[in-house]
């Protein structure tokens, strides 16, 4: 476990966060909206330029961190964020002038992710990324799924719980979704799935069509 917790660290270290995001970061910080790492970051950047991303969503804004490693991934891409709590979005507003984003790649939605998704155009986003409330992250997970068009990919990082959920000891029920969810997925031939263990853990879900399976 040591040596795990050494290579996430050096990962971490390793990875070069662009000046906007490490300010972006440092705000979360103050506001106790835990951004996900740059080892994260980098690897939601990477997908998002891999699959040439051009409608993203982004469940929980955080203070801007996750955006603007999706943004920097794709940076023809339109982010629609979702978060409940307006400091967290005007934050994230904040972080977006500061990296010089555009105003038309942006657009902040203040609500609770449960009354916002139903109502959103399903099969219309090459990515959902799902980073909010943990208790609700199964539901928030079928939305993404909904959400995407066929080969889009829905991410969800911090799934490991803090490595949580390779310990059978824990039963809790934030830990029991994850674990759920991880194994249901993998199983499932609607998606391909893929877990990396960087930083506090990543999700891949990527769908595959109906013809495909």
């Amino acid at each position: 476990m040591a040596d795990h917790d050494a290579i996430r660290r050096y990962v971490d270290e390793v990875t070069v966060e662009p000046d906007p995001i490490e300010r972006a970061r440092a705000h979360a910080l103050e506001l106790g909206a835990a951004p996900v790492s740059p080892a994260v970051g980098a690897q939601i950047a990477v997908i998002a330029a891999a699959t040439a991303a051009l409608n993203i969503v982004e469940i929980g804004t955080g203070a801007g961190v996750s955006g603007l490693w999706l943004l920097r991934g794709s940076p023809r891409a339109t982010l629609t964020t979702i978060d409940k709590e307006p400091e967290h979005l005007a934050a994230a507003r904040a972080a977006f002038v500061d990296a010089k984003v555009p105003p038309a790649r942006a657009r902040f939605i203040t609500g609770r992710a449960a009354d916002v998704l139903p109502r959103m155009n399903e099969a219309s986003y090459d990515i959902v990324l799902v980073d909010a409330d943990e208790e609700g992250v199964i539901d928030y997970v079928e939305h993404g799924l909904r959400l995407v068009r066929a080969g889009g990919t829905v991410l969800i990082p911090r799934v490991l719980a803090g490595g949580a959920v390779a310990d059978p000891v824990r039963r809790d029920a934030v830990t029991t979704a994850y674990r759920t969810l991880i194994q249901e997925t993998q199983a499932s031939p609607a998606v391909l799935g893929a877990l990396s263990i960087a930083g506090e853990g990543l999700l891949q879900l990527t769908t595959v069509a109906a013809e495909q399976r």
